[in-house]
């Protein structure tokens, strides 16, 4: 018996509550044989697709079927299973070779990519399941009244440099991460690779080297390539570039004190953390322009990272002075697509531990 199955899965936050839908058809008539749905609590749009063509797999096999076209609307997935493009995260890897057990119970089985428009029917079984579930990570924010699916920032700060030892002021200068450094950008990424799923998601950097370096790392674990955006470049703090706090203090001390109560004031031959602030204004609609609805890693340092997460809290400038960022620590702003914003995590480093 020839069958076609088509299958889908989502995620509501990605990750966030998930869920798949299946059906099989027979192949000359098109009459609805199998269909299968179930919700999978929180997991990756990656992991759902996969589990959604497992449950297909299965059921055609039930159903002692012979041959079978499986159709999906992601790429990912088709291309994997046609052996065209490698499983690289750890997450699918188990699930790819589950699904080429069953597939190896067939005569022939064949993928092909088709548009969202023409899978609809599973589509509608994976938003069925998905939609059942009453866990509380499906509704996140509902008591904000925040309505629609957010663009979520998992902001990461470079690891440690020469200067960040000694606490030192650094903007423009391009330093490396040390040994540390790299250790802490190794372990944020792995981090950031778990919390991915497996899903491709991007990540865009700083264009300065200890950022970018921190950035590669999470990447390369992803499976992605970096990104820059120049509007995420550290506070330029001019003649201070270098100096720890009391000596830039010692140095010019009527201007550190008023540059430490007013955000317009900028250090001598540097820039105001409301300049850093305008042009991080910019780089956030700019994101959420490009990925709505998405999850988007970003590589930063303090100043642009604080910015975000101000215009996350809709609070004023005092917020910079006042909250700390440890290296290498992540913190999650999510941006609605009606204004409404959610601060999920601040200055984490568990992943350091």
């Amino acid at each position: 018996m020839n069958v076609i199955v088509e299958a889908d899965g989502g995620s509501r936050g990605n990750p966030g509550p998930a869920g798949y839908g299946a059906v099989v058809k027979d192949a000359e008539t098109g009459s609805i044989l199998a269909e299968r749905k179930e919700g999978l609590g929180v997991a990756t749009n990656n992991v759902a697709e996969y589990t959604g063509l497992i449950a297909g797999l299965t059921a055609a096999a039930e159903l002692g079927a012979s041959t079978v076209d499986v159709r999906m609307d992601s790429k990912l997935v088709v291309e994997q299973m046609s052996g065209r493009w490698k499983v690289k995260h750890a997450a699918l890897q188990s699930l790819a070779q589950q699904a080429r057990e069953l597939a190896a119970r067939f005569d022939q089985v064949r993928y092909e990519w088709i548009p969202r428009a023409r899978n609809a029917h599973a589509d509608r079984l994976a938003n069925e399941a998905m939609d059942a579930q009453t866990t509380p990570a499906s509704t996140p924010a509902r008591w904000t009244g925040a309505q629609g699916k957010p663009t979520r920032f998992l902001l990461l700060r470079h690891g440690q440099t020469e200067l960040s030892i000694d606490r030192r002021y650094s903007g423009r200068g391009d330093l490396p991460l040390t040994e540390v450094g790299r250790q802490q950008a190794a372990a944020a990424a792995k981090r950031l690779a778990g919390m991915a799923g497996g899903e491709p998601i991007p990540v865009v950097s700083s264009p300065l080297t200890r950022t970018l370096q921190t950035a590669q790392a999470v990447a390369d674990a992803i499976g992605v390539r970096v990104e820059t955006n120049q509007g995420l470049v550290e506070t330029d703090f001019g003649e201070w570039e270098g100096l720890t706090f009391r000596e830039a203090a010692e140095r010019d001390p009527e201007l550190h004190g008023r540059w430490l109560r007013d955000s317009s004031v900028p250090p001598p031959g540097g820039e105001s953390f409301d300049r850093v602030h305008r042009r991080v204004l910019a780089v956030r609609d700019e994101l959420v322009a490009s990925y709505a609805e998405r999850t988007v890693v970003v590589v930063s340092h303090v100043t642009p990272i604080k910015s975000l997460l101000r215009l996350g809290l809709d609070a004023g400038p005092s917020l910079l002075f006042r909250l700390h960022l440890d290296l290498a620590a992540l913190s999650i702003v999510e941006f609605y697509p009606d204004g409404n914003a959610s601060v999920r995590l601040v200055n984490d480093t568990c992943h350091l531990a």
